[in-house]
């Protein structure tokens, strides 16, 4: 049901004639002859789907509640952090996938420094309201992002244009030698407790998943399934223990 309804809101988009080509719809007009494949499903569907904005919010109001739990629960002195990645965590580039599919194009370095300098992306649902919550805890918000330094300034401004708490050079952490983000991760963690990690990919999380094959990636999954329950939402397992919701 839901790849039917992603065929017919991409199909809307385009004019002439729609035909099948090696298992990819092709569509053929007088300006482009445009392949719509996966990438363009998802960005449509992640732009218009009720049950792609349910899942945002559900997914912000389980770490509002984790937040919550831990300021409950807390005795520490030590700073707290939220370290986050940024695209497809919580800014939406769907729009940037949509026009390259529309130009025939792929992702390439050119076009997204060119989006990113725009500021453009919007926010995913619920996402705006839980990193002013944490802050409000007292947390500080790290943003641990791929982008690189040529995107600094319009990451900056993207940010800022919502009222992203902590939105500062200080806390935008790009990426630099390494897309792998373990050694920025555990810099903060020297001077914070990292509450918790958010992404959308399991390298936001851990260096388990940097560069690995499907298989390998998957085989981690299965010899972690604990820890991915419990200590992929906090950095510190003996933290976990401490305030008693960690089953490693």
């Amino acid at each position: 049901m839901r790849h039917s309804l992603i065929i017919l809101i991409a199909a809307a988009f385009f004019t002439g004639c729609i035909t099948v080509k090696n298992n990819q719809l092709v569509t053929n007009s007088a300006n482009n002859n445009t392949i719509v494949g996966g990438k363009l499903f998802t960005a449509v569907w992640q732009q218009r789907a009720a049950e792609y904005k349910a899942l945002c919010e559900q997914a912000y109001n389980i770490a509002t509640l984790r937040v919550q739990q831990y300021y409950n629960a807390d005795t520490s002195s030590k700073a707290k952090a939220i370290v986050t990645d940024i695209d497809e965590t919580f800014l939406n580039n769907a729009p940037y996938a949509v026009h390259q599919a529309l130009q025939g194009k792929d992702f390439s370095s050119a076009s997204w420094s060119e989006w990113t300098s725009r500021a453009d992306a919007d926010t995913l649902a619920g996402a705006l309201a839980f990193f002013k919550f944490a802050a409000s805890k007292g947390m500080t918000i790290f943003y641990v992002t791929n982008r690189n330094e040529a995107d600094r300034q319009g990451t900056l401004k993207n940010l800022q244009k919502f009222g992203f708490p902590n939105a500062d050079n200080e806390h935008l952490w790009l990426m630099d030698k390494t897309s792998s983000k373990e050694e920025r991760r555990q810099k903060i963690a020297k001077d914070y407790d990292i509450v918790l990690l958010l992404g959308d990919n399991l390298g936001d999380f851990s260096a388990l998943f940097d560069k690995k094959s499907e298989a390998e990636r998957s085989e981690n999954v299965l010899n972690n399934k604990r820890r991915i329950r419990a200590a992929f939402h906090r950095s510190s397992e003996s933290e976990l223990r401490r305030l008693g919701r960690c089953d490693v």
